[in-house]
């Protein structure tokens, strides 16, 4: 009888562990980030843009070192992004303030990112520093298959605006078709207020951008990033794109800000006269988006972060905390940036 009972659980927990081990859901889960990379020039006088406003070109001496130490070091950064997660690199990585193809190419061939084998979409703006966006991305994981810039035409006292292109790259990450716009509003130069109007009108033509992709696809995935110069409370977000900080609030076509919640919580992306600021982002549609069903058959966002390890910040003096910038006061510091990455996860359940 002992003998019978024994067999009778043996084989209830043979049943259990066997059911177990095929409710164990798997996952597929790939890093998108956006990194503003400060001032990324070169050190060749190009005279077609102002380069010579670059820091880079304002250095007295040791130009060459200073460029492959900065590009070492960024490369080395993004290398790092998602990496707990994915145990690679981004498949997806938008920049800002790159100044042409070349630096882009530098940067993808360091011994860091080599044999990531990043391709590279990049345009040259009309920016009067010659500062662009790009959009590099692992060709494994990525295909890109449409791009195109879009100027947001902004006007200053009837004077053209001369800001960086918006860049749209559609493409299949891996089998799932996505969207994703790279942005670099304009600045606050001039002030907060008296700036302002100009990212509103960034931010129509982000919505202009997101209405044509949805005229094709009304449930399109769509991931617009970058340094947009406002933090996510600010009115080109929540006037204009009228982005959600709450999941539960999220209908079908609003856009979805999860850097809105770590801006309330007191997270920032950069420091500027000891104010906090949060620029950096990436906003989601809400095709995108599980609001807590768990439901993950197709690529959804699972978490949004700012990658801010200690080696990217300041470590003493004056600017101590601060993210550790490349530059300052016409000197090399041999810091990073000063901007924090961000990056968030899409994950979705293997077949």
């Amino acid at each position: 009888m002992k003998k019978k009972i024994y067999l009778i659980l043996l084989l209830l927990f043979s049943i259990s562990i066997s059911f177990s081990q095929k409710s164990e859901k798997k996952y597929t889960i790939r890093t998108i980030a956006f990194y503003n990379l400060e001032n990324l020039f070169d050190t060749i006088n190009d005279t077609s843009i102002n380069d010579e406003a670059s820091p880079m070109m304002e250095l007295k001496s040791n130009r060459s070192k200073v460029y492959w130490d900065k590009i070492d070091k960024l490369a080395s950064t993004i290398a790092q992004i998602g990496l707990e997660k994915t145990k690679t690199s981004p498949a997806i990585i938008g920049v800002s303030e790159v100044e042409n193809l070349s630096v882009l190419e530098d940067l993808v061939k360091s011994k860091h990112l080599i044999e990531k084998n990043y391709g590279i979409v990049h345009y040259d703006s009309p920016d009067k520093r010659g500062i662009d966006v790009a959009f590099l991305y692992q060709k494994r994981y990525f295909k890109p298959v449409y791009h195109e810039v879009f100027n947001p035409n902004i006007y200053r006292n009837n004077r053209k605006v001369f800001t960086r292109d918006q860049l749209l790259v559609s493409g299949y990450l891996d089998d799932e078709l996505i969207h994703i716009i790279v942005n670099h509003w304009p600045s606050r130069s001039g002030g907060e207020a008296k700036s302002r109007p100009l990212r509103e009108k960034a931010a129509y033509q982000n919505l202009k951008i997101i209405e044509k992709i949805r005229d094709k696809n009304e449930h399109a995935k769509i991931l617009t990033m970058g340094d947009f110069n406002d933090d996510p409370i600010n009115s080109s977000f929540k006037k204009i794109l009228k982005t959600k900080r709450k999941k539960k609030n999220v209908n079908e076509n609003d856009i979805y800000n999860p850097y809105e919640n770590l801006h309330r919580r007191g997270f920032n992306t950069l420091v500027y006269r000891d104010n906090l600021n949060l620029f950096d982002m990436i906003l989601i549609s809400s095709s995108l988006l599980d609001k807590g069903k768990k439901e993950y058959a197709t690529y959804k966002m699972y978490k949004a972060m700012i990658f801010n390890k200690r080696f990217l910040s300041d470590k003493k003096g004056k600017y101590k905390g601060y993210p550790f910038r490349s530059f300052s006061n016409g000197a090399y510091t041999g810091g990073y940036s000063d901007h924090y990455p961000v990056y968030m996860y899409l994950i979705k359940e293997k077949n």
